[in-house]
């Protein structure tokens, strides 16, 4: 039931995105949900949230998008989100990170710009493949690598994306594809 409704929240966030004409693109654990299904459908690990690039530009029609889906948006701990009209749980919401903008200042690098993403099926818009390794490797928390695990596991990610990253993020993903056997 669960796996359910975040995928409804999900559908639906997006679906009023779309109306609006607001770009958006699908992070997080979502996204490697995404990716990872490409290869092995089996390999999909379960999240409870749902995570969007936006860019800040853009608020006041997410917004007002998000509010004809029934969620109002909020800030907790200068994290923006859209909860549920009808159970405000930041557990459930749905988080957004800022397209070129650092997540946290300690960070090499900026996420994403708004462009770099593929459309996975109509109106489902899914971050590209190198800029969630990027987002990931910077996050590094024990679920970032775990993701990142499941995504070295199908083939997704390979020593060819080393290039071009910043020494810190380059260490770690060699270190996991190590880990990993690659």
């Amino acid at each position: 039931m669960a796996l359910e409704e975040v995928d409804q929240r999900l559908r639906r966030i997006c679906a009023a995105l779309q109306a609006q004409g607001v770009p958006f693109a699908i992070v997080g654990g979502l996204a490697v949900a995404q990716w990872v299904a490409t290869k092995d459908p089996a390999a999909v690990r379960t999240t409870k949230d749902v995570d969007l690039l936006l860019q800040r530009d853009d608020l006041p029609r997410a917004r007002a998008a998000a509010a004809a889906a029934d969620m109002d948006y909020f800030e907790v701990l200068n994290v923006g989100m859209f909860l549920e009209r009808t159970d405000p749980n930041p557990r459930k919401g749905v988080h957004l990170l800022w397209a070129g903008e650092k997540v946290r200042a300690d960070y090499p690098l900026p996420s994403p710009a708004i462009d770099e993403r593929e459309e996975f099926e109509p109106g489902l818009f899914v971050v590209s493949l190198a800029g969630l390794v990027r987002m990931k490797l910077m996050a590094n928390r024990d679920h970032d690598r775990a993701h990142l695990r499941d995504m070295i596991e199908v083939d997704l990610v390979g020593r060819e994306l080393l290039v071009g990253l910043p020494v810190e993020l380059a260490e770690r993903l060699n270190w996991l594809l190590t880990d990993c056997g690659k």
